[in-house]
């Protein structure tokens, strides 16, 4: 076990009592472990208070940098930035760059796109550049990915120019290496040196600046491993999670792209711990997540529940999907859809139920139809309604379906066009009418009804002659 978990250990049985639980970093280069301290009534540990002194955020420790394992436990940390410094000595030259925004991939409106805010850390004004071409090179890392391949469409990406008054951050290269910077991050978070934690008061000051932000990703001037996922939404600028990653570490966007599933997922953790008191067996209720099920194959089949749509497919994770036992922690008593998957080891992809989630999560906030004629004013003879849809990169080639209607009647003749004039609807009379397009993305990767209904969206106009 690794010492700064012996360390915890130690501090929440004195604060607590051995009979509670607790998550955190496990044996060093394997999979972790997790540890006794208080947690309310849950459906997984991770739901629970976590291992570590702090009372800040529940963030998500990365697994070993020499293991396949996703992560490693949660644990609760300090509210702010621990040893790091922050509220950098800025010049005033360094001050007028400082907060800058720039819209690093453009897909359309903030309001119809999902919105990732990437902010840097530990780059002096002088390395700005360089944290642009981190930015750009880790969202290429994360698209390369499906589902985020498919739909990166759905995607705009900022990048917002925090200047440190140091290049690098705390822990790196060594433990009492202290660095200013504008985020406060640093390694050693809670003594467990591959946690790379920040200062998220500081980090939403920042992500305020964008326009709109569905999605954080905190990139530190560094080559050393580590990360850290901040899964709980925020409650006052609404994104659904923090990752944390070292630019230059490859690893690390493994990491990132695991904490997705997290918060756009709304996935559980697929890896469990061997040999480890408390956690042999799960005997608590059903869990709330599309991808844990207390249930058998032959039991979700039966009640048609979870992911029994997709039972016995092929999953792009090269298993088939099934229920395999452990997960969310325990070894027993939870299954998971396929042996492996980014949920449980790094450099996996997605299985076919975690998919089908994560694109659930890219419309949530992401419409597949934006209006560019508005929808305010009747359009009349000389007017065009118009509308923008998002190119998919499925390799199949499939696109987005686009359909018209005028008062509900189905315009056969117009499907796919993203444009039409009101003089080709060979109105008859003065009557006013409506005018709409349907985009709705019909892709087999979703099998549920009610996530399918939630990949549609319309425009609609008054029309007349």
């Amino acid at each position: 076990m690794d010492s700064a978990v012996r360390t915890a250990l130690r501090a929440a049985l004195a604060a607590a009592g051995a009979t509670a639980l607790l998550l955190a970093a496990g044996p060093a280069g394997a999979t972790a472990a997790p540890v006794p301290v208080p947690t309310p009534a849950a459906s997984s540990p991770a739901a629970g208070t976590a291992a570590g002194t702090g009372t800040g955020p529940l963030v998500e420790i990365p697994g070993p940098q020499d293991g396949a394992t996703a992560g490693s436990g949660h644990t609760r940390v300090r509210a702010a930035g621990g040893r790091a410094k922050t509220g950098a000595r800025l010049s005033e030259a360094e001050r007028a760059a400082d907060g800058q925004v720039t819209k690093l991939v453009d897909n359309g409106p903030t309001a119809d796109r999902l919105d990732i805010v990437v902010v840097g850390d530990g780059y002096t004004a002088g390395e700005l550049d360089r944290f642009h071409a981190d930015a750009k090179a880790k969202w290429a890392e994360i698209a390369a990915v499906e589902p985020y391949s498919t739909y990166r469409g759905l995607f705009n990406v900022w990048t917002v120019d925090a200047v440190s008054h140091d290049s690098g951050v705390t822990g790196d290269p060594a433990r009492d290496t202290v660095r200013d910077t504008a985020l406060g991050s640093y390694f050693w978070c809670e003594d467990i040196e591959r946690l790379l934690c920040i200062d998220q008061p500081k980090v939403d000051a920042y992500v305020a600046k964008a326009p709109a932000a569905d999605l954080v990703l905190v990139l530190a001037n560094s080559t050393k491993y580590g990360g850290a996922g901040y899964n709980e939404k925020s409650p006052t600028l609404g994104y659904e999670g923090i990752s944390t990653a070292s630019a230059g570490n490859a690893k690390s966007g493994q990491v990132a792209i695991h904490e997705t599933g997290h918060s756009l997922g709304k996935l559980a953790d697929e890896y469990f711990y061997p040999d480890t008191p408390g956690y042999e067996k799960y005997e608590g209720p059903e869990p709330g997540e599309s991808n844990s099920s207390t249930l058998t194959a032959d039991r979700m089949a039966a009640d048609r529940t979870k992911w029994y749509r997709w039972l016995g497919a092929p999953s792009p994770d090269g298993t088939t999907v099934g229920a395999y036992e452990g997960g969310g922690y325990y070894v027993t008593g939870l299954y998971r859809p396929t042996d492996n998957s980014i949920m449980r080891v790094l450099g996996k992809p997605f299985n076919l139920p975690g998919a089908e989630a994560m694109i659930a999560g890219f419309y949530q906030h992401a419409r597949p139809a934006t209006a560019l004629t508005p929808t305010t004013r009747t359009l009349r003879l000389p007017h065009t309604a118009k509308v923008s849809v998002p190119r998919l990169a499925a390799p199949d080639g499939r696109q987005l379906d686009v359909r018209w209607y005028l008062d509900g009647r189905e315009l056969k003749r117009f499907a796919g066009r993203t444009e039409v004039a009101v003089a080709e609807l060979w109105l008859l009379d003065l009557r006013t009418h409506k005018l709409s397009v349907a985009v709705e993305d019909r892709t087999d990767a979703v099998r549920d009804p009610q996530i399918a209904r939630t990949l549609r969206s319309t425009v609609d106009w008054n029309v007349r002659l």
